[in-house]
């Protein structure tokens, strides 16, 4: 027991690393999106692929991605503790809010490839494999009792390296499964057990998905300094993160509800994994076909008029039924939807894969892959879709206008 108490410390200090290179990746993502990253001439010399530190600063501020410039400050300077970022010339360890130029180290290919960073990659390929799959492992199981999501045997997993070619053999795969574990990608599901190739059940402790809120990393950097054990996966309220791409429109990072004109800018703090961010910043109790905790965005429902299952359906009905096919990108599917029986899709990002397939505010979600979803709750239906294959079909009714 004193051994695993030592790993389970162990496995919470590289599970925060984890959370800051999925944080900083994201983070790199829409500073490029937003065209914060260029190429700088500065002193007669052209320093590419980096940003000026007060813009940044000012773009954290605006996209209420921190309350004002000191946590901005600290943020980054998180970063670059954790050598994420770094100063162009590397003259400094210090982030400072002034015209400097900084640059992520995976723009000029400095980042350190360690063996926590193999182990977290690798990890993050064996997620998006196994979340993706038509035949998953990653179940509904139970050990004792107790439910648990996404969890799969110890066994199982090593037969499906080995049948999937990504272990030569059942030792090197019981090492990597250990690694795994020992460095916080996976855990035993009640924190009892180190790994073994036996029944004993296993879950994903990080959501590579999920999108992160980079509030959270000071919060539970201060929760690593005081002891405190952040909360499982399972723990969390719903995370506000949304699992997609939030590029900035003219200075704004909201999803579109209803039309461009009626367009209602997000006010609340984006997610935290796809953590807190439900629609560019926050949304009311609503899911975002992202993972995360709940924001607040237009918590007034789109809809012009309540409809019911059976007036949808109804002959001569003035609705359109439509079927989409939504390729999910690394960030999920960038639409939001609300209701119950039935469902509607509540918001859309506009530069989304759901935006590119056709889906719209106001189309009611009939069915998710084939299987029929018009007398579900949104809560369920997302999570249909957050356990599924990253193509989702989506058969929708669509007003006639």
């Amino acid at each position: 027991m004193e051994r695993m108490g030592s790993i389970h410390r162990k496995v919470m200090v590289r599970q925060h690393k984890a959370e800051v290179m999925i944080a900083g990746e994201q983070l790199r993502l829409r500073l490029h999106d937003g065209k914060l990253i260029k190429d700088h001439r500065y002193h007669l010399r052209t320093y590419p692929n980096c940003f000026v530190a007060q813009e940044v600063i000012d773009w954290l501020v605006s996209h209420k991605e921190a309350p004002n410039r000191q946590v901005a400050l600290q943020l980054m300077q998180h970063l670059i503790d954790h050598d994420i970022v770094h100063h162009v010339c590397d003259k400094s360890p210090i982030f400072k809010d002034v015209k400097l130029l900084y640059r992520f180290r995976k723009d000029d290919g400095t980042f350190p490839f360690n063996t926590e960073v193999k182990v977290f990659m690798r990890g993050q390929v064996l997620y998006e494999h196994l979340i993706s799959g038509r035949d998953s492992i990653l179940q509904l199981r139970e050990e004792k009792g107790v439910a648990y999501q996404r969890s799969f045997p110890g066994c199982q997993l090593i037969d499906w390296l080995l049948q999937n070619g990504e272990v030569p053999s059942r030792r090197q795969g019981l090492e990597l499964c250990k690694a795994l574990l020992e460095h916080g990608i996976i855990q035993h599901v009640s924190l009892k057990h180190h790994f073994f190739d036996s029944g004993l059940l296993y879950q994903f402790c990080i959501n590579f998905r999920r999108r992160r809120r980079l509030s959270e990393l000071l919060s539970e950097s201060e929760q690593d300094a005081e002891g405190v054990a952040p909360q499982r996966q399972e723990e969390r309220p719903e995370s506000p993160f949304v699992l997609r791409k939030n590029t900035p429109m003219e200075g704004n990072a909201s999803f579109m509800s209803i039309q461009p004109s009626d367009l209602k800018v997000a006010s609340g703090a984006r997610r935290s994994s796809l953590t807190n961010q439900q629609v560019t910043s926050s949304y009311s109790h609503s899911n975002s076909l992202c993972s995360g905790p709940v924001v607040r965005c237009n918590p007034k429902s789109v809809l012009r008029k309540n409809v019911t299952c059976e007036e949808l359906l109804s002959p001569g009905a003035p609705f359109i039924r439509r079927v989409l096919t939504v390729l999910g990108d690394a960030l999920g599917w960038g639409f939001v939807v609300r209701g119950r029986s039935p469902c509607y899709v509540q918001a859309v990002d506009p530069n989304s894969p759901a935006a590119a397939a056709g889906v719209k505010v106001r189309q009611f979600v009939c069915q998710v892959n084939g299987r029929s979803v018009l007398h579900l709750d949104y809560r369920t239906l997302t999570k249909l879709v957050m356990t599924g294959p990253r193509t989702v079909v989506l058969e929708v009714m669509e007003p006639i206008d």
